[in-house]
């Protein structure tokens, strides 16, 4: 089972948004169980359990884990083919966010651009990889600061541009023979402490 992967097909990332289905996804998550098994925790009979398997199925976001016999009858045991799911933004091509169609640094709004931009990316890069079965060359950075005063924090932003525009400068080979784009990230937003209350805004 993956950690993490990428919903990329639209059928796919209605299938993982049904409500049934995500308790689904959660309960196999958990660990490998029957369409019998999971009647009585989702409170569904048995055939309509199965019934929301085979789509998860056929979209790849549960996969056969073994089969066992019980009376008379072989029971499927099925699992999650991963522990969580995000939905990449390819999953609405259409629609999907452009950050390139303006640029505004203090803009939450065109960081958000950037984010799905992002997802959409590397969950490609994560697809083409496990194709070719080879490895993706990524690093990510996370942490937490707290700024003194908005002042503060204007100083460091500044500070950060200036850095990381110089390493930039430094060791981008645009002519290499053999070299390869690589595209860079960098966001400082409010720090979110409950999902269930509203950030700390500008202050």
């Amino acid at each position: 089972m993956l950690d993490v992967t990428v919903i990329e097909d639209p059928e796919a990332a209605a299938a993982s948004l049904d409500p049934i289905r995500a308790r689904l996804l959660a309960e196999l998550a958990a660990g490998p169980a029957s369409a019998a098994m999971l009647a009585g925790k989702v409170g569904l009979p048995r055939q309509k359990v199965n019934y929301h398997l085979k789509s998860l199925e056929r979209h790849g976001l549960v996969e056969l884990a073994g089969e066992r016999r019980k009376g008379n009858v072989t029971e499927r045991l099925m699992r999650a083919t991963a522990a969580s799911y995000v939905i990449s933004p390819l999953a609405l091509a259409q629609v999907q966010p452009d950050p390139d169609r303006f640029r505004d640094q203090l803009s939450a709004r065109w960081m958000l651009a950037l984010g799905a931009r992002l997802v959409r990316d590397v969950g490609s890069l994560i697809t083409g990889a496990a194709k070719a079965r080879r490895r993706l060359a990524t690093f990510a950075l996370d942490g937490e600061v707290r700024f003194a005063s908005a002042a503060e924090r204007a100083a460091f932003i500044q500070e950060l541009t200036a850095g990381v525009g110089a390493l930039i400068r430094k060791y981008d080979a645009p002519d290499a023979e053999g070299g390869r784009d690589h595209r860079i990230v960098v966001a400082v937003h409010p720090t979110v402490k409950d999902q269930q209350q509203t950030p700390e805004l500008d202050r």
